[in-house]
C-alpha cells in the first residue's frame, strides 16, 4: 500500500480548483458534495461551472495560475489541459504542505479521490493508486449492485441511538454484539422498505428489552419478473438470498428460482389456470403462519404481484394478523414480454393507450369488457388468454375490430425458450394451435404488432 486511505473533512473549508473545463467540473461536483467552500481559477470556465457560479454555489476568479492563489487553501486540485501549469500547481501546493490532486498525473499528486460509492453517511472510496482508474470504477459498479441505497439511512438511524446504546452496554464487545443483532434482523428491512418510523420503534424496544414484533418474521411479496433473471430488481435479489422460506408459483422461471437462497425451504403453491395446488385463502394463511413463527418468508410471483398476481388479497390477510411485510414490484409480463418480442405497447402513430386484461375471471368465465377492448388506437394485452383465444378473437371481431388487426401470442417471453406467433385476429387462434403454443403465454392485439418485423431484436425462434 503506497497511499494511506483517509477521509478528510473539508466542509466549509477553502478548496481551490485550477482549471475550468469538464474535468474540473467533475472535481468541483465532488468537492461540493462534501460541502466545501470552492474557488475555481481559470481564464475561462465551461457552461456548467458558470451555472454554479451564477447560483452562488462556488466562487470564480478569471485569471491564470499564480502561486499566491493557493494561500489559505486546505486542498488543491489541478485540472487543466496544460501539463506545465499542472506541474506548477503541484510544486506550489507541496511547498505549502497543501494536499494536491493533479488529474491523470499520479506522480504529481499527494492524494487521489478514488472512485466513490456515496451512501451518506456511509461512504466507500476505491483506489488503484492512480494505476487503473477504469478498474476502480468497474469495482465500484460491482459493489453498487450489492449495497442498497438505504444503507445510508440505516447508518443515520444508528447514529441517533448511538449514545443510548453506549449508556446501556458498557463494554465495546457488548455494543458490538448488539449492533450485529440489529444489522442482521428485521429493523434493517424496515428501513430499506421505507418504514423508518417502525424501525426506530423496534430499535428503541430492543434497547429497552421489550418483547416486540422484532421477534416476528416478515413476508417479502416479490415480483420475479417475466422469466429472465437479469430483469430482477436489486431489492428482489437481496430478499431472495436471505429468506428462510420461499412460497412460489408455477410462473416463476427455473432461472429465477436458482437465485433463491440455497438452504431456504421451498413451498410450491401452483397457481395454474383452474389447477391450484393450494387455494388462495390457504396461501394467505400460510404466509401469515410462517411469519408469526419468526421466519423470513419470500412470496415469489411471476411478473408483478399487483398485476393479476393476487398480491392485494395476500397482504390483506397479513395486515389483519399484524404481520410485517414489504412489496417489491417486478417487471410485469406485458412490459417484459412485449419488449423482448419487439412489440412496443404504445406508439405515436398506432397506439396512445394500453389495456391490460385477464383472459378469465374468478369463476373461469370469459366475460370481458368487449366494448373497451374494441376501441381504436390502443394496444390490448391479455394475460392467461390462451385457452379462450378463439372466442376472444371472435368476440372482438363481432364488436367491430377489424379481422385483419395484427395480433401475436408470445410463449415463455424473455427466456431462451421464447416463441412468437404473429398473425391477424382472423387466423391467430388457428396459427397458435398449429404451433402448439403452451402457457405461460401472453396475447398482444393492436397495430403495434406489425412493428415486430422491424423491431424484433431478441430472435430466438
Amino acid at each position: 500500500m503506497q497511499a494511506l486511505p483517509i477521509f478528510y473533512k473539508i466542509n466549509n473549508r477553502h478548496c481551490v480548483v485550477i482549471g475550468g473545463g469538464d474535468v474540473a467540473m467533475r472535481k468541483v461536483s465532488m468537492l461540493l458534495k462534501a460541502d466545501a467552500d470552492v474557488t475555481v481559477i481559470s481564464p475561462e470556465i465551461c457552461h456548467e461551472l458558470q451555472e454554479l457560479v451564477t447560483a452562488k454555489k462556488l466562487k470564480y476568479e478569471k485569471a491564470s495560475f499564480e502561486t499566491n492563489q493557493l494561500d489559505g487553501a486546505c486542498l488543491v486540485v489541478a485540472a487543466t489541459d496544460d501539463a506545465a501549469v499542472n506541474t506548477a500547481v503541484s510544486i506550489a501546493a507541496k511547498a505549502q504542505n497543501i494536499p494536491v490532486n493533479v488529474v491523470d498525473a499520479p506522480h504529481l499528486c499527494t492524494f487521489t479521490m478514488g472512485s466513490i460509492i456515496d451512501r451518506t453517511p456511509v461512504v466507500i472510496a476505491i483506489s488503484s493508486e492512480g494505476n487503473a482508474p477504469v478498474l476502480a470504477r468497474y469495482i465500484r459498479t460491482k459493489i453498487e449492485t450489492m449495497l442498497p441505497a438505504g444503507y445510508g439511512r440505516i447508518a443515520a438511524i444508528a447514529g441517533e441511538f448511538r449514545e443510548q446504546v453506549k449508556a446501556k452496554f458498557v463494554t465495546t464487545q457488548l455494543r458490538r454484539r448488539f449492533w450485529e443483532d440489529v444489522l442482521q434482523g428485521p429493523i434493517v428491512e424496515r428501513v430499506l422498505a421505507g418504514q423508518e418510523k417502525a424501525a426506530r420503534e423496534l430499535l428503541q424496544d430492543l434497547i429497552d428489552d421489550k418483547d416486540t414484533a422484532a421477534s416476528k418474521g416478515e413476508v417479502y411479496l416479490v415480483g420475479g419478473g417475466p422469466g429472465d433473471p437479469d430483469l430482477l430488481t436489486f431489492r428482489a435479489l437481496r430478499l431472495m438470498q436471505q429468506c428462510d422460506v420461499c412460497v412460489y408459483d408455477k410462473l416463476v422461471s427455473p432461472e429465477v428460482m436458482e437465485l433463491v437462497r440455497r438452504d431456504a425451504e421451498l413451498i410450491y403453491v401452483g397457481k395454474e389456470r383452474d389447477q391450484h395446488t393450494m387455494p388462495q385463502q390457504e396461501i394467505n394463511e400460510l404466509l401469515a403462519t410462517l411469519a408469526l413463527q419468526g421466519k423470513r418468508v419470500l412470496r415469489l410471483k411471476g411478473g408483478d404481484p399487483f398485476i393479476f398476481g393476487r398480491g392485494g388479497e395476500e397482504i390483506e390477510t397479513l395486515m389483519e394478523q399484524g404481520v410485517p411485510f414489504q412489496v417489491v414490484p417486478g417487471i410485469t409480463a406485458a412490459n417484459g414480454v412485449s419488449s423482448y418480442a419487439g412489440i412496443p405497447l404504445t406508439h405515436r402513430d398506432y397506439a396512445q393507450a394500453c389495456l391490460f386484461i385477464t383472459g378469465h375471471q374468478k369463476d373461469g368465465r370469459i366475460d370481458l369488457d368487449w366494448v373497451a377492448m374494441s376501441r381504436p388506437n390502443q394496444t390490448v394485452v391479455i394475460y392467461m388468454g390462451l385457452v379462450g383465444l378463439k372466442e376472444i378473437c371472435e368476440k372482438l371481431i363481432a364488436h367491430g375490430v377489424s379481422a385483419s388487426m395484427p395480433a401475436a401470442v408470445v410463449q415463455q417471453g424473455t427466456t431462451q425458450k421464447q416463441k412468437v406467433v404473429a398473425a391477424t385476429l382472423a387466423d391467430l387462434a388457428e396459427k397458435v394451435l398449429a404451433a402448439d403454443m403452451k402457457p405461460p403465454s401472453l396475447t398482444i392485439i393492436g397495430e403495434v404488432v406489425k412493428l415486430r418485423e422491424k423491431l424484433n431484436w431478441f430472435n430466438v425462434n
